[in-house]
């Protein structure tokens, strides 16, 4: 999670972390070289969330800014890629995804511990609760028709058009993902997990026929946006750390995410009167979905729900190995051993409620 602004749910912004501190004078100085127009004093503080890169809001007198940054401690070689967050928001600058804007990339680890990139700073609100608390009918159903709407934007980007060509290998998507991150999954393996084990098996060997290729987020979902201060569409989109070219559909899976899994801390859309509150069902998020990239509808969608949790479960359990190394960038990290079991259960109950056997 990233959050670069604060809205009306609430500010997720405080003191810098004693391990995430670094040499404020020597970051400042830096971006007086870096930025046009960046003059200090500088204050820094640090965003709450972010389970994976460390996030700060940086104030100066006429302007605040975002820095991310990579992690402390020994890193996973393929995780906390910063450097390919920054390209892909250089990069969609130039189309009508909307993206803060990118400022400056630093891989210079010795300018304040490790790799680290500054973008603009977008005044909106981030909107933790999917259900959306405090809104009309109306609002609802148009911050969601905004988000369907950039995500089918995205998914139509001309990658080669913006210099995104090489940003991934553009096939076998699913079949790289899923060893990807089951290597992930087995470097963070802390106990054994049966329902993880049935999951590394079969996902590889039913992948659904048919090669898509497009700009992928890898998290999108609505807190992962910044939305208008006043008016129901969104401004921008953050955190893309996972993002790559790969199949639209799994990005939409995830985004899904919210009608199929009942998470205590990010909300949900499980039990909603959908008709009563104006949030589309999931039926209705996928028709609009369809209909703005001219699909014909989603077969075998039990298998992206459950690439999708599977992939959340390596993620999890990724922050609970790091919890429990010391590494991780919040405090609430070695509650998510619990929840990696649980989306693993979860992905394979929703693969055997579609006549699946695994």
């Amino acid at each position: 999670m990233v959050v670069v602004a604060t809205g009306e749910q609430g500010s997720d912004i405080g003191a810098v972390r004693e391990a995430h501190r670094f040499d404020e004078a020597r970051l400042a100085a830096y971006l007086e070289g870096a930025i046009p127009g960046f003059a200090g004093p500088m204050e820094v503080t640090q965003f709450k969330g972010g389970q994976s890169n460390p996030t700060y809001l940086l104030t100066t007198p006429s302007r605040r800014y975002v820095l991310r940054k990579k992690p402390p401690g020994k890193l996973l070689a393929s995780a906390h890629q910063i450097e390919r967050e920054y390209k892909v928001i250089e990069a969609l600058a130039k189309t009508d995804v909307p993206v803060a804007p990118a400022l400056t990339l630093c891989e210079d680890a010795e300018v304040i511990g490790t790799a680290f990139y500054v973008m603009g700073h977008v005044e909106g609100r981030v909107l933790r609760d999917p259900q959306l608390p405090g809104m009309t009918p109306a609002e609802r159903a148009a911050i969601y028709d905004s988000m369907n709407d950039v995500l089918a934007r995205m998914h139509s980007v001309d990658v080669n058009a913006v210099g995104l060509g090489d940003f991934g290998k553009p096939g076998n998507y699913f079949e790289r993902q899923i060893g990807r991150w089951s290597k992930q999954y087995e470097l963070s393996r802390t106990a054994d997990v049966p329902a993880m084990d049935l999951l590394m098996a079969w996902l590889p060997a039913n992948i659904p026929a048919g090669e898509h290729v497009s700009l992928v987020h890898g998290d999108y979902r609505l807190e992962n946006t910044i939305c208008h201060p006043t008016e129901p569409r969104i401004l921008a989109v953050l955190d893309w750390e996972l993002a790559t070219l790969g199949h639209p559909l799994a990005d939409l899976a995830y985004n899904c995410m919210p009608y199929h899994i009942a998470d205590p801390t990010m909300g949900n859309l499980m039990g909603v009167d959908f008709a009563a509150t104006g949030i589309p069902s999931e039926a209705d998020y996928l028709n609009a979905y369809c209909r703005r990239t001219g699909r014909d509808g989603i077969p075998h969608w039990e298998f992206y729900l459950a690439f999708s949790m599977f992939r959340l479960s390596s993620i999890a359990q990724g922050v609970y190995k790091r919890g429990l190394d010391g590494n991780a960038s919040s405090e609430k990290a070695t509650m998510y051993g619990t929840v990696a079991v649980f989306l693993a259960e979860l992905a394979r109950e929703t693969l055997r409620g579609a006549g699946r056997d695994i």
